[in-house]
């Protein structure tokens, strides 16, 4: 079974991740959205490899090209988050780009120390954009 799971832990993350709602609050209308874009990003892109994820569970096939479309997505938010500010999940998008631009590079304990699973993630972003938008 694949199951994706950043040496950033969990309690990292959330501490970031408030400072950084608490400074977004104060920022401007254009950066405020964004943000909330890059972070439905996030949820997308979660999304989308769950998707791939039960593909490849149930079929038992793996797909280059759709590999290299979440390799290119997840480093392509690392990117947007980085300069947004939000390094922690930025470096949790980095981890899963790296994953998917090779799959079988990364053991199974590796990827759980890296804590990059998709459901942790996306519900970060759902939790941060609570918060923006309150």
């Amino acid at each position: 079974m694949v199951d994706l799971v950043t040496s950033v832990s969990l309690w990292e993350l959330i501490k970031h991740a408030v400072s950084w709602v608490v400074n977004l609050k104060r920022a401007g209308a254009a950066r405020k959205e964004e943000s909330v874009h890059a972070l439905r990003q996030v949820i997308l892109a979660a999304r989308k490899t769950s998707v791939y994820v039960r593909q490849i569970n149930e079929t038992g096939r793996k797909d280059h090209n759709t590999e290299a479309e979440l390799s290119t997505a997840w480093t392509e938010l690392s990117f947007k988050l980085e300069d947004l500010d939000l390094d922690a999940l930025a470096q949790r998008c980095r981890m899963t780009g790296r994953h998917w631009a090779d799959p079988g590079k990364f053991e199974s304990e590796e990827l759980e120390k890296a804590d990059i699973g998709l459901e942790k993630m996306e519900s970060l972003a759902n939790e941060i954009l609570a918060e923006v938008r309150s």
